[in-house]
């Protein structure tokens, strides 16, 4: 598709390619701290939009580089969710501003917390980005040579940091004798607690007083820059030249703007390219609970996620939005995300056509982690293999099933390509696993083989005049699609209100033994003509 409008991902890749040319290698970054939950939101800026970047600079030749930082030396701070994690939470509260990476997993099954909730995060990554190189901070602090040279100098220009950071905090200005380090205790093992007294920059060491009483000495690897000198320093370390950074960063006079301060006036090197971007919420049972949040523990994380849903219709959802817009996420609203990635799909090849074509198909070609095959493949909608996995023998191989089903009913007539059906059977499981763990009750509904006498008992009367026109307009339709059977029910006259929820009820009734179910199309859909027919007819003779 050729392309008029310049999609905001591409806009950022050109401003990033004039403002690095002649580099050899691009560094893109993204950083976040494993406070607890890692959850999907944390997809958006750190993840997904650095590799969408990435993609569109080595499409131009441009060479790139993907790290993302885990700020694992950051104290615990021991809020109440992360307290409840433990079996003994009274007891847990003792490792309240311990660095991160030295609390230990509650649930003992991995060697500390971060590895515990890192975990479901991080051993998906793969599947939502390429080539991302994990960097942690207790590594760049104690292996890397960048960054210790980064803290020497930073021990050396106290006094110059010192005047830029109280520069944006007049309130509460730093005391002349601030220095921008932060030792670990030998003594009780927190971070951020202790007063550093003398540096020796030739021994790369301090001298400290910890608030537990104790006096000690400790190298420069045994602990950590304040928080936004090290923010400099992990662009200094790395060589980053574009960051995303969270909307909490981008106030005006906040800590992005004394960050690129810090690099320009005080380290001498150009601060990356930004771009802020916003929170991502979570929905539950219809309500926004609000923003998800790591320590909050409130989200789920990408593991959840690619149990009922591919990895690329997040990416698309992320993409396809200004990143500045708040989104929020709902595991029950899997479907409706899913479709969304199938019509972008269908406009990309021109099966489709929308009001903002360009920007869908190009978020669609972004979101996929590899080339877009050259024609389009079979697309099997979401609630398609929601209906199928509910209306197929259970004693069959799944995919099997349900590609018989597509061709008795015409939704395929030709043979398909392997690629094509490792996708259904991909889908089919997602389904599966979507109704079993999330999909709201209305979903939850099979088609009976059997119509039993109670279901017909309970069909409101008057509406057997309905069902005879709803039947003859089937009988009409040729091409059995959702769209043809949605404009066959719609032919049938009824008033808004009580006629038509009788009219709908009658239906669940008639195919599920439910008074209530989801869009009833697909089913119809999948169930196939004939079925559908035949039922009707046998409801028809019953009520008289």
């Amino acid at each position: 598709m050729q392309r008029s409008v310049t999609h905001w991902v591409d806009g950022v890749a050109e401003r990033l390619a004039v403002k690095t040319a002649g580099r050899g290698k691009v560094g893109c970054n993204g950083g976040l701290s494993v406070s607890g939950l890692q959850h999907v939101g944390r997809l958006r800026g750190e993840v997904t939009i650095v590799d969408a970047v990435c993609r569109v600079l080595e499409d131009r030749g441009v060479k790139t580089r993907h790290t993302l930082v885990l700020y694992d030396v950051d104290p615990w701070k021991g809020k109440d969710p992360q307290l409840k994690q433990f079996s003994d939470p009274v007891e847990a509260a003792k490792y309240r501003d311990w660095p991160l990476f030295k609390v230990p997993d509650p649930k003992g099954c991995c060697r500390s917390w971060v590895e515990h909730y890192w975990r479901d995060f991080g051993d998906f990554l793969d599947e939502f980005s390429r080539n991302i190189v994990v960097v942690r901070t207790s590594e760049l602090y104690s292996e890397n040579p960048r960054m210790q040279e980064f803290v020497l100098a930073s021990l050396a220009k106290s006094a110059e940091i010192r005047r830029v950071l109280n520069k944006y905090r007049r309130r509460n200005p730093l005391p002349d004798d601030w220095i921008p380090f932060e030792p670990i205790c030998e003594k009780c093992g927190r971070i951020g607690k202790s007063h550093v007294k003398e540096v020796y920059l030739e021994e790369k060491r301090v001298s400290y007083v910890c608030e537990c009483g104790y006096e000690g000495e400790a190298s420069i690897r045994n602990g950590k820059l304040t928080w936004r000198v090290e923010w400099v320093g992990v662009w200094y370390a790395l060589e980053v030249d574009f960051e995303p950074y969270g909307k909490d960063h981008a106030m005006p006079g906040g800590s992005r703007d004394s960050c690129n301060e810090l690099a320009e006036k005080v380290f001498g090197f150009k601060p990356p390219e930004g771009l802020p971007y916003e929170w991502v919420g979570y929905v539950v049972g219809g309500r926004d609970v609000g923003d998800m949040g790591s320590s909050d523990f409130i989200g789920f994380t990408p593991r959840e996620w690619v149990e009922v849903a591919e990895p690329e219709v997040l990416r698309y959802y992320y993409l396809v939005n200004q990143p500045m817009k708040r989104l929020t996420l709902s595991l029950e609203q899997v479907p409706r995300y899913t479709e969304a990635f199938d019509t972008a799909e269908r406009i990309y090849y021109g099966l489709e056509d929308a009001r903002d074509s360009e920007l869908r198909a190009r978020s669609y070609e972004l979101a996929l982690l590899t080339p877009p095959p050259k024609d389009p493949l079979f697309q099997l909608p979401y609630l398609h293999a929601v209906a199928l996995v509910q209306t197929l023998p259970s004693d069959r191989d799944l995919a099997e099933a349900a590609v018989k089903r597509l061709k008795d009913t015409s939704k395929i007539d030709r043979d398909l390509r392997p690629e094509e059906v490792e996708r259904i059977s991909r889908r089919l499981r997602l389904a599966k696993r979507w109704l079993e763990l999330y999909a709201p009750a209305q979903y939850q509904i099979k088609f009976i083989e059997e119509l039993p006498d109670e279901a017909v008992k309970q069909i409101p009367i008057g509406v057997a005049r309905l069902l005879k026109i709803l039947y003859l307009n089937f009988t009409e339709v040729k091409e059995w699609s959702d769209e043809e059977i949605k404009r066959a029910m719609m032919k049938v006259p009824r008033r808004k209100g009580k006629e038509e929820k009788d009219f709908f009820k009658a239906l669940y009734l008639a195919f599920f033994g439910k008074t209530y179910g989801p869009r009833i199309a697909p089913y119809f859909s999948m169930l196939g003509k004939e079925r559908v027919l035949a039922r009707l007819s046998e409801v028809l003779k019953k009520l008289g």
